[in-house]
């Protein structure tokens, strides 16, 4: 078994104690103090001599910073999503990468189905109607929005978020399509989905809601082509990767109003630009990346961070390695 105790680790934010104590107990632990991350010459130069790297999304390790460190073990990210990290790189110089999946599957859903409802009843907007003394009397036509209840739900990507969102939308009556790269005939029976092609379900919800990874191939997965096959009375939701969306085209659709609303916890450039059009619209919620921000899960993620990062310190190889293509090179290249 491998010694921990000499080995450094250098750690991209400040995570809650009870995950970075154990932690410090077992390394020698440098933690980047501010809140926005630290800049590539700081990340270069803390990796240089680190054993481990534990990182969140907004951390980019691409190829320079991985051959800039001859000593990493490992690089543990806190996310499901690992498109920050250059995992070919890493695979290439027997380096372990981690993530932390399931702990916020079930968070990130409610969050989603949060979005959803407060787009199709306009709660944020008619929040501003309020505070900005708008609110005369109750009237007939006042900030209508769409009905939840008996609508169409079409998700896009049917993993383990997507199917916590089909779930919670069976509490309101939702008839449920899906689109995935692949059929889910278990969960289609059990749950009472429908399996349909991309287009058909983009035409057919009344609220599109995507979960998918963000590859060459769903990068502007939904662009000018796709929602022009939507209902002028459909809600987008995006708690997934905001490049899946082409926000252009998303622009372009809600200021015409050809789609009725979105909401959006991601997006193309994060965070989004002050002067991004789509802050001008009213027929959007904009989020910054909060889907998981409950404080159990993201405890639960740093903890699990923390321990992937242990794990392969101890030369173990961690439960939720992305790349184990790697670990018999990583094996190999262990001090002995």
């Amino acid at each position: 078994m491998a010694e921990t105790k000499a080995a450094k680790v250098f750690v991209t934010r400040e995570l809650p104690s009870a995950a970075l104590d154990p932690l410090a107990e077992a390394a020698a632990v440098r933690v980047w103090p501010g809140e926005l991350p630290p800049p590539p010459d700081v990340l270069l130069a803390e990796a240089a001599d680190a054993d481990a790297l534990l990182t969140l999304l907004t951390d980019r390790i691409d190829a320079a910073i991985i051959a800039a460190a001859p000593r990493l073990r490992v690089i543990s990210n806190m996310a499901v999503g690992y498109d920050n990290v250059d995992v070919q790189e890493a695979s290439r110089r027997a380096i372990l990468v981690t993530n932390t999946p399931g702990i916020l599957t079930e968070t990130t859903a409610d969050f989603a189905f949060a979005l959803l409802l407060a787009a199709a009843r306009r709660v944020v907007e008619a929040d501003r109607y309020t505070r900005q003394g708008r609110w005369k009397t109750w009237g007939p036509q006042i900030l209508l929005g769409q009905d939840v209840h008996d609508a169409t739900l079409g998700l896009v990507g049917l993993g383990r978020v997507g199917l916590e969102v089909a779930k919670r939308a069976r509490g309101f009556g939702m008839c449920v399509l899906y689109h995935d790269a692949v059929r889910r005939l278990k969960e289609e029976r059990r749950y009472g989905l429908a399996y349909v092609e991309l287009e058909q379900l983009l035409a057919e919800s009344d609220f599109v809601s995507l979960h998918v990874p963000l590859t060459a191939e769903t990068h502007h997965l939904i662009g000018e082509r796709e929602l022009s096959l939507m209902k002028p009375t459909a809600v987008l939701v995006n708690t997934a990767r905001g490049a899946a969306v082409d926000q252009r085209a998303l622009w372009r659709f809600l200021k015409e109003r050809r789609i009725a609303a979105a909401a959006i916890d991601v997006s193309e450039q994060e965070p989004i630009a002050p002067d991004d059009p789509l802050l001008t619209l009213d027929n959007i919620i904009i989020t910054p990346h909060i889907a998981s921000a409950s404080v159990a899960t993201r405890l639960g993620m740093a903890k699990m961070a923390v321990d992937n990062l242990l794990a392969a310190l101890r030369g173990e190889v961690p439960t939720h390695c992305v790349n184990r293509q790697a670990v018999r090179r990583w094996r190999r290249a262990l001090p002995r």
